[in-house]
């Protein structure tokens, strides 16, 4: 067990590609899977490897981040020593770095008794053994280990993530960035390992030369003076930072051996108990291949789709490689292909919905069609 890491998560993560469901909201607390939030992947995957102090710094927006997180009881994060510490930065809309996060709290890492760190984000959905990554970490003596997974889908995957050029030592030459032109690629999957003093010393090397982009950044930029490389990870993981690679990750749940992998094979994966009746499926609902949360009436037909909790589905409503979010209601008759429905929505009777399976159609919060 990792007693003797912290973690510290930073959520200052690109958006551009995934507005639509970040309006209100950090991404790291988009719905996912029906019932989870992105974030509960990489927390659960950190307690599961026996790390019990974890650092979160996130800025505007973050209400249901931290309504989602409360005191961290559901990760066993609430504790006297060590637990769950949420740094949380109103800024009115000004951008902070996790560099000027870290030097506004370095009290934090100060105090903190662990003397190793794990960097992480949070949209990077996986179930991760951290130990097997720290083990290796500690045998190659290196300052910094960067965790990565092999891919050979790039030209739809992890789009504009940073890429790795790696030896056969497994150390990194160069870091590039994706740009869709092969399948075969390194990515990195903005995890990193590294001594606390380490940490500490790249933050004072920032601050004294003016540099204020991230930790990641500065790693990048200096890759060919320190001493770095590579861990590989060989499960699934997607990276959720744009509406197709959302689309994509809640469709691939609804394959048993992925769900298998990513919510049982390196530990569970926990979130927020909500209690809610079970499900009612009326006489005459179809549903196939679908994951359905607790609370939701189902009167139509649902196919290959992720239902949230307490959703209705009239009668004669076809719901199809859909996501759905809580709290909505789709009404009679109604047809729905390739769609993802944030909170609260109203679908009207006889509506007819269709996106693309690559670029399905997001209809927001609380909004009438």
């Amino acid at each position: 067990m990792l007693t003797d890491y912290m973690a510290i998560l930073s959520l200052n993560e690109n958006e551009d590609q995934i507005k639509s469901l970040t309006k209100n909201r950090p991404l790291a607390s988009i719905p996912i899977g029906g019932r989870y939030r992105v974030i509960d992947f990489v927390l659960s995957n950190l307690v599961n490897s026996g790390i019990r102090n974890v650092g979160i710094f996130t800025q505007n927006k973050s209400r249901s981040l931290i309504d989602h997180l409360d005191s961290g009881k559901t990760w066993d994060l609430d504790r006297k020593i060590n637990g769950l510490f949420v740094f949380n930065f109103d800024m009115h809309n000004t951008y902070l770095s996790d560099i000027e996060m870290l030097k506004n709290n370095i009290e934090y890492l100060y105090k903190s008794k662990q003397k190793k760190v794990i960097l992480a984000s949070s949209y990077m959905v996986c179930n991760m053994d951290y130990m097997d990554a720290a083990r290796f970490h500690e045998k190659s003596g290196k300052d910094v280990t960067v965790i990565y997974k092999r891919i050979n889908d790039g030209k739809k995957s992890f789009k504009n993530g940073n890429t790795l050029s790696i030896d056969e030592n497994k150390n990194i030459l160069g870091v590039g960035k994706n740009i869709g032109a092969k399948d075969d690629v390194n990515v990195s999957m903005e995890m990193c390992i590294m001594n606390k003093e380490y940490l500490i010393e790249i933050l004072n090397n920032c601050i004294e030369n003016g540099f204020w982009g991230s930790i990641r950044e500065w790693i990048c930029k200096n890759v060919e003076k320190i001493n770095i490389n590579a861990y590989e990870f060989k499960g699934y993981v997607q990276c959720v930072n744009s509406i197709s690679s959302y689309y994509r990750t809640n469709m691939d749940m609804l394959s048993l051996e992925i769900n298998q992998e990513l919510f049982f094979k390196n530990g569970l994966i926990y979130t927020k108990v909500k209690d809610a009746p079970p499900t009612q499926y009326v006489n005459g609902s179809i549903v196939k291949n679908s994951l359905i949360s607790n609370g939701c009436v189902i009167v139509g037909d649902v196919k290959d789709s992720i239902i949230s909790r307490r959703v209705v589905i009239h009668k004669g409503a076809e719901v199809a490689n859909c996501i759905i979010m809580e709290n909505c209601e789709i009404g009679e008759g109604a047809k729905l292909s390739n769609v993802i429905i944030d909170k609260n929505v109203i679908i009207e009777k006889g509506m007819e919905l269709k996106g693309d399976k690559e670029f399905p159609l997001v209809i927001e919060k609380r909004t009438l069609i």
